[in-house]
This record gives structure tokens, C-alpha cells and sequence, in this order.
């Protein structure tokens, strides 16, 4: 019988592995990481396997090639042959009494059979091992919770920063292993991730990179199988599309992703901006009709049931100030007047933490041309008011071209000589004067 390389074996599992935290050197990834080391230093293809390194480990291979040596040696970090069990010296061993081709089937057979058990050994070493647990993955996903949360009550920047370190995260997780069911975890949170990363690009003025972020959060969302994710990345692609003036390009998202709004207020949302999209098209009869739509989503939300907060939830306020867009956009600005009216008094009467304050803002906004629109110039100062107050960290780019919008139909709108409309216009420009002078900055 061949004397097994115990010596061998001990430091392989001495030696930590490389693919999965706190567990030991498999064969598999010995017999890779010295193909690996070959590769590098010869630039040619070797066999070696598990399969081979059990042989060795057996004794069934006493003293593996030069080229093997020196990679086993490099891999595990030894510096003699002698370390690993080898020798060189060649034995001299009594000729065997009996040599029949029944004796070494039987040895070939033995060595097949133990091979296999010692790969299905391995494998079961690989599969039950993970380099991620129930835990991690609940904490990546309360981490997306929080950011969603703050989002417009604290700096975009460093929050954006905090997004980006979460996705990373969750892609250096992905590139391991683990079990298919955490995988749909770690994507659902890496995709999440992507989401704000794709939200706050709209917000700072970069649509483009934010339908990069957008597409593969969907993959993600594809490979979880989770439709409230599938549903608000739609909504986020349908955003940067819309900031784009891309308003056909828009509404089509908005329209497929309402195919995944089963629970939560992604239907309440989607088909709230799916008939602003279209009343910024032109498009009068399909808007009104997705209006209606969006009101019997209203009627049958009881509570917005949303994984995250911030811009992944739709209140009945924030719906009302897509409404009130959407009437102003159809030219009614009474009853896009009324329709805002009512969203910021809803906004108001929102205890501050689950306050959307930029929702808030917009529709402020929307009020504001509605006033303006009627002739209403001193209303319209007054709705215009807290919008010009904004703290500068908060003054996203829609917000931005919202207000320059106002400054626009101010000017169309008012009389040469009115004091208010003055007013009106030179608080619109000492904003967008501090606005620039604090991204210069």
C-alpha cells in the first residue's frame, strides 16, 4: 500500500482559504491556485486538479513532477520539497511477489472509486460553505432603508457616497459564493442600491449616468425576482427620461412598470407620472384617462406597504402635486391650483420625519404657475416664498429648472411696472445667483 503524504495534507489545511473566510485550503483551490502560479510563470496549460492532488495526498503519486512541485511550494508557502512531504531520493523497494492485470484492475478501480468520493467530498465542502450570512444581509438592507429615509433631509453628496459603498459592497459579495437564495438577497440589495445612485444622478443634474445606474439595477431586479424593485426602477428610468424631455420614452416606462405594482404605492406612483408624462406630450385624452387610473390606485391604497422610504414611497400627497403638473401641463390651472391646494396641506400636516419635503417643494411650484397663470401675482409670491428658502445643499436640478420655469412665466405674464412681479423675479435671481455661486464654490 502507498505511504499517504499526511505532511502534505496538514499544510494545505493549515493554509486559509482564499474564496471563503475562516475555512481551510480545498484540494480544488490548491490544485487552481497552482494551474494560476503556473500560468503566470510559464505561460502554459497544466492538468492539475483535485482529482490529482487526492493522488498525491493518497501517496498514490509519490513525487509529482518539477513544475508541480514549485507551484505546490509557491501556493502554500514552503521552501522545501521536504516541507510538503516530497523527496527526491529514489527507494529501492522489493518487486512486488505477485503482478497480475486482475491485481491492478482492482487498484485502478480502488483509485477511480476513492477519487469520486473525494470530489463529491469537496464539493460538499464548497456548497455548504458562504461568504455571506443572514445577518450581513440584513443590515446591507436596513442600510438602503436609512439612506432612502434621508435622502433630501441631509447633503446628497455624502449620502450618495454612502449608497456607492453599499453597492461596492454587495458586488464584492456577489463575486463569492453562496446560497442561491442569499444571492437573490445580495442582488435585491445591490440593486436598491443602484436605484438611489440612479436617483440622486437626476437630482444632480446627470440623467445619462443615471440610466446606467437604472439598467443595472434592473438586471439586478431580474435576477432577484423581486417586483417591488422591478416597479421602482422603472419609476426611476421613467425619471430620467422625463428630466431628459423625454416625455413618449418616459411614459413607457412608467406603463411597463406598472406590470409589477401588485403591493405597495408603485401603482399610485407610476400612474400618477405615466399621465403627467402624457400631458407633457401633448397627449390630452390618454392623460386624462391615466389620471383616472391613478385616482382608483388612490381610492384602493389603504397605507403606502413600501420597502423604502423617500422617493420609493407615494403618499396621496405626493400623487396630488403629480396631478396638479398634470392639469397645469393640460392647460387647467384652476383646477391644477385646487389639486395643488390640497397636496400641501397635506404635506403640511406630515409629522417631519416622513415629510417628502422635495415632493413638497415641487408642488409649492406648481402652485406658484398656477397663480401666475390666473393673474395672481400676489399669490403667487406667497406659494414661492419657502421654495426660495431652501437650504443650497438641497437645491437639486429639478427644483432648479422648476423655479427658472416660474421666473419664465413671470416675465410673460406680469405687468412692466408691477412692484410684486419684481420682487417676484429678483428673489428668483439672487437664488440662482447664490445657487451658482455656492457649486463654484
Amino acid at each position: 500500500m502507498p505511504e499517504p503524504n499526511t505532511l502534505l495534507r496538514a499544510v494545505r489545511e493549515a493554509t486559509a482559504s482564499r474564496q471563503v473566510t475562516g475555512a481551510r485550503m480545498s484540494r480544488r483551490e490548491l490544485a487552481e491556485a497552482a494551474c494560476a502560479w503556473l500560468w503566470e510563470t510559464t505561460r502554459e496549460r497544466f492538468p492539475l486538479d483535485a482529482h490529482y492532488i487526492a493522488k498525491i495526498e493518497r501517496g498514490a503519486v509519490g513525487v509529482p513532477s518539477d513544475h508541480y512541485r514549485a507551484a505546490l511550494r509557491a501556493v502554500l508557502g514552503v521552501a522545501t520539497d521536504a516541507d510538503l512531504g516530497f523527496t527526491t531520493t529514489t527507494k529501492t523497494t522489493p518487486a512486488p511477489v505477485v503482478t497480475t492485470s486482475h491485481l491492478a484492475s482492482i487498484k485502478t478501480v480502488t483509485e477511480v472509486l476513492m477519487s469520486a468520493a473525494d470530489e463529491s467530498a469537496e464539493f460538499l465542502a464548497w456548497a455548504e460553505s458562504t461568504n455571506v450570512g443572514e445577518l450581513t444581509i440584513e443590515q446591507m438592507h436596513s442600510e438602503v432603508r436609512r439612506i432612502a429615509a434621508s435622502y433630501l433631509k441631509m447633503p446628497t453628496l455624502p449620502l450618495f457616497a454612502r449608497t456607492k459603498a453599499l453597492r461596492d459592497r454587495a458586488f464584492t459579495l456577489l463575486a463569492g459564493h453562496q446560497a442561491p437564495q442569499m444571492s437573490r438577497e445580495l442582488y435585491a440589495a445591490a440593486g436598491w442600491s443602484l436605484t438611489v445612485l440612479a436617483w440622486m444622478s437626476v437630482d444632480l443634474g446627470r440623467p445619462p449616468a443615471a440610466e446606467d445606474h437604472a439598467r443595472a439595477a434592473w438586471l439586478c431586479a431580474e435576477r432577484a425576482a423581486y417586483n417591488p424593485l422591478r416597479a421602482w426602477v422603472r419609476a426611476t428610468q421613467h425619471t430620467a427620461a422625463f428630466w431628459q424631455d423625454d416625455y413618449l420614452t418616459a411614459a413607457d416606462y412608467a406603463a411597463d412598470g406598472l406590470r409589477y405594482t401588485a403591493t405597495g404605492s408603485a401603482e399610485l406612483y407610476l400612474s400618477s407620472a405615466l399621465a403627467l408624462d402624457l400631458a407633457r406630450a401633448g397627449d390630452a385624452g390618454p392623460a386624462t384617462e391615466a389620471l383616472r387610473r391613478a385616482q382608483d390606485a388612490a381610492n384602493r391604497l389603504t397605507r403606502a406597504d413600501d420597502e423604502l422610504a423617500g422617493p420609493f414611497t407615494c403618499s396621496l400627497d405626493r400623487a396630488g402635486s403629480l396631478w396638479a403638473d398634470t392639469r397645469l401641463s393640460l392647460g387647467e390651472a384652476d383646477e391644477a391650483l385646487a389639486y395643488a391646494d390640497r397636496a400641501v396641506a397635506a404635506f403640511e400636516a406630515t409629522p417631519a420625519h416622513l415629510r417628502n419635503l422635495g415632493s413638497e417643494r415641487m408642488t409649492r411650484l406648481v402652485q406658484t404657475k398656477a397663480h401666475l397663470l390666473r393673474g395672481d401675482m400676489g399669490g403667487a409670491e406667497h406659494t414661492l416664498g419657502p421654495v426660495l428658502e431652501t437650504a443650497p445643499q438641497h437645491r437639486v436640478r429639478p427644483l432648479l429648472l422648476r423655479v427658472a420655469e416660474v421666473d419664465m412665466i413671470a416675465a410673460q405674464t406680469a405687468k412692466p411696472l408691477d412692484p410684486i412681479a419684481r420682487r417676484v423675479r429678483d428673489s428668483i435671481t439672487a437664488f440662482q445667483r447664490e445657487t451658482v455661486v455656492r457649486e463654484l464654490s
